[in-house]
């Protein structure tokens, strides 16, 4: 995320009225690039069981669960890494440096002969899908018309969960028929389809563009989309000194403990969210049902994400984005501890769709809130940092579930997850007594848009 931002004047944009429509194309570009971030993300979910069918290779349990975590390490450092060149790179570039970067990473494993070479290859991928899905969130959100933010942040989030079936499809019919190998050549089709339609056709964004001194650029850019002209709101300084006055910015009083709630419901989001990518499958197969049912359930849990999406989005826009989240943080505990219980093959089908309708949009819901809690010179770094502290999560939930499953103890994968939802949801509750515990401390400042409430 770029520490310069811009604030909308209050003008009519000159190029016409900013809607739905205007932002469509913005939108249609980051939908592949998420469509295939969510393909990488769970191909290794979607082939693990043929991975550790694999003798050559000598994948166990809790090394699956290491290099899951590598993974979403190498996630951590891309996002942090691309909010630091962004600046100097602009947006555009580093979504396609991004697709590039995770492209190679599936080549590698594909070639990898060791685990070792394995594990490299997938923090590679890491390193390109961290940085991708924040810059696809702030471009969204800055052509996006304000009163329909959350609505475009959840159908842009669509393209994860189909990225995600579409890796489970694979899983499912190439792996048993040519190898898991084939399925992660597939993850070098994002370089050659969306490398280039990015370059072509995606803008670059107006604040980015203001904050490097290209005004013309800016305001052509702002016309062309039907947004108001960027202004200045200020001039950060440069380097490692502007990135710790951003840093400051999100800890001012207003909002003091409001980030660190954003934070850790982030946390809890990414661990549920990349804890059941990666280990569902193997899950379900330890709970005793066939190879292609374990499979399958990542696809119909997928299938779940794109209806949540849809219905989050527009349920936000009415009743806010932390309303939302807490409760679907809520569901996705009770169907994670649902999902523990031998139930019937048909029952279980129901319960992880269902499961998936909350869980995934209970973390992006995490990321519109943030959009409402901070001013405008301070939301792409604290959508940044948000998104940056949670791969920490990303990271501790395969490695955990991992560890207790080398341990013979999948069935406590679900407990955690449980867990994750209800610290998840308390974290979120929270962050509106914060904001009016901040604003009391802090009355001078400005007060953001309602958080947790209804959106008109």
């Amino acid at each position: 995320m770029t520490s310069a931002s811009a604030s909308a004047s209050t003008s009519a944009p000159p190029g016409g009225p900013h809607t739905l429509r205007t932002v469509f194309p913005v939108l249609a570009l980051c939908w592949l690039a998420v469509f295939f971030d969510g393909m990488d993300v769970n191909i290794y979910g979607a082939v693990m069981p043929h991975m550790l069918d694999d003798a050559g290779l000598g994948l166990t349990p809790a090394g699956a669960g290491t290099i899951g975590s590598w993974t979403t390490f190498g996630m951590l450092i891309g996002a942090l890494a691309a909010g630091n060149v962004t600046d100097w790179l602009g947006r555009r570039p580093m979504l396609v440096a991004s697709v590039v970067l995770f492209s190679v990473g599936s080549g590698l494993c594909a070639l990898a002969g060791d685990v070792t070479l394995f594990g490299a290859g997938r923090f590679v991928a890491g390193l390109g899908l961290g940085g991708l899905m924040p810059l696809c969130l702030a471009m969204v959100l800055e052509f996006a018309p304000p009163r329909r933010a959350a609505l475009m942040t959840g159908l842009l989030m669509t393209s994860y969960h189909a990225g995600g079936m579409a890796a489970t499809g694979l899983g499912l019919t190439l792996a048993p028929a040519a190898g898991w190998r084939w399925v992660f050549w597939a993850g070098v089709l994002p370089a050659v389809i969306a490398v280039p339609m990015l370059l072509k056709l995606l803008p670059e964004s107006p604040g980015v563009l203001l904050a490097r001194g290209e005004r013309e650029r800016a305001d052509a850019v702002a016309d062309r989309y039907g947004l108001t002209r960027p202004t200045p709101v200020e001039a950060p300084r440069a380097g490692a000194r502007g990135r710790i006055d951003a840093i400051r910015a999100l800890l001012r009083p207003e909002s003091r403990w409001a980030t660190p709630l954003l934070w850790l419901a982030s946390f809890c989001g990414l661990l549920l969210v990349y804890g059941v990518s990666t280990w569902l499958p193997q899950m379900m197969r330890a709970s005793g049902y066939g190879l292609n049912s374990s499979v399958s359930f990542l696809m119909v849990i997928n299938a779940g994400g794109i209806v949540g999406m849809l219905i989050a989005g527009r349920t936000a826009d009415r009743f806010g984005a932390v309303r939302v989240s807490a409760i679907w943080f809520v569901l996705t505990a009770a169907g994670a501890l649902l999902l523990k219980a031998q139930l019937p093959l048909g029952v279980t089908y129901v319960v992880v769709a269902v499961t998936g309708v909350w869980l995934f949009s209970a973390q992006v819901m995490v990321y519109a809130a943030t959009g409402t809690v901070y001013r405008d010179s301070e939301r792409a770094a604290g959508l940044g940092l948000v998104t940056g502290v949670g791969r920490t999560g990303a990271v501790v939930g395969p490695w955990l579930v991992g560890v207790l499953a080398s341990n013979g103890n999948q069935s406590w994968g679900f407990t955690t997850f449980a867990l994750a939802g209800l610290v998840g949801a308390a974290a979120i509750s929270l962050v509106p007594l914060a904001l009016r515990l901040g604003r009391g401390a802090d009355r001078k400042a400005p007060a953001p848009a309602p958080v947790g409430l209804a959106q008109d």
